[in-house]
C-alpha cells in the first residue's frame, strides 16, 4: 500500500514538472513572438510605423493615392421639410484615393418630432460610380426630436480611376421627410356612459 502511494506521489510530481515546464515554454514562445511578429510585418512592409530615433514615424503606405490630381468637392444641402439644412463648409479639397471628412447640419425647426432621409446626387453625373462613400447619414433614417440640431458626418474618397476631365465634382444632398406629419398626441377626455 505505501509503494502504491509513492508511486501515485513520484507520478503526480513528475506530472507536476511537465506541466510547469509546459507553462513557462508557452509564455517564453508569446514573448518571442513579439520580435517576430516585428520582423514579419517589417519584411512584408504591412507594418505602417516604424521606430526612427526613438520616435514612431508613420509612412505614407497608400500608393492609392495621387498627389498628382486635386479635385474640388463642392457641398450643397436641399431641405424638403420643416428644418434647415445645409453643409458646415462649402467646398474641399482631395487628391484622388485620399479620405476625407465632411459635415452636414440640420435642426428640426418643429416643435415634433420627425423622421427624415437624405438621398445623395452628383454632378457631373459621370462622377458618380467614382465617389465612394465610407460613412453617410444618407445609409439610413434620421429621427430628429423636436427642436433637435445634429451633425452628421460624410466620410469619402474619389476613386482614383476618376477620368482626368474632371477636376470638380457637386455633392448635393436632398434632406425630406419620410414619415408625413405626425398628429400632436392626443389628450385623455373624459367620457360619460349613459
Amino acid at each position: 500500500m505505501a509503494t502504491e502511494q509513492t508511486e501515485r506521489l513520484a507520478r503526480n510530481r513528475k506530472m507536476l514538472v511537465k506541466l510547469i515546464v509546459i507553462a513557462v515554454g508557452m509564455l517564453g514562445f508569446g514573448y518571442a513572438l513579439v520580435p517576430v511578429y516585428r520582423q514579419m510585418c517589417e519584411v512584408l512592409g504591412i507594418n505602417n510605423l516604424s521606430r526612427q530615433e526613438g520616435n514612431f514615424v508613420e509612412y505614407d503606405k497608400n500608393s492609392q493615392v495621387d498627389k498628382t490630381r486635386t479635385i474640388t468637392v463642392e457641398l450643397d444641402g436641399n431641405a424638403q421639410g420643416p428644418w434647415r439644412f445645409r453643409p458646415t463648409t462649402r467646398s474641399i479639397k482631395v487628391h484622388p484615393g485620399e479620405l476625407a471628412t465632411v459635415m452636414y447640419e440640420v435642426v428640426n425647426t418643429q416643435a415634433r418630432t420627425v423622421q427624415a432621409q437624405a438621398i445623395p446626387s452628383y454632378a457631373p453625373q459621370s462622377a458618380t460610380p467614382h465617389f465612394k462613400k465610407v460613412e453617410c447619414f444618407c445609409f439610413k433614417q434620421q429621427t430628429l426630436k423636436a427642436n433637435e440640431a445634429r451633425q452628421m458626418p460624410v466620410v469619402f474618397f474619389i476613386d482614383p480611376k476618376l477620368p482626368r476631365e474632371i477636376s470638380t465634382i457637386t455633392l448635393s444632398y436632398t434632406f425630406f421627410e419620410i414619415a408625413g406629419a405626425q398628429a400632436a398626441a392626443p389628450q385623455a377626455a373624459a367620457t360619460k356612459v349613459k
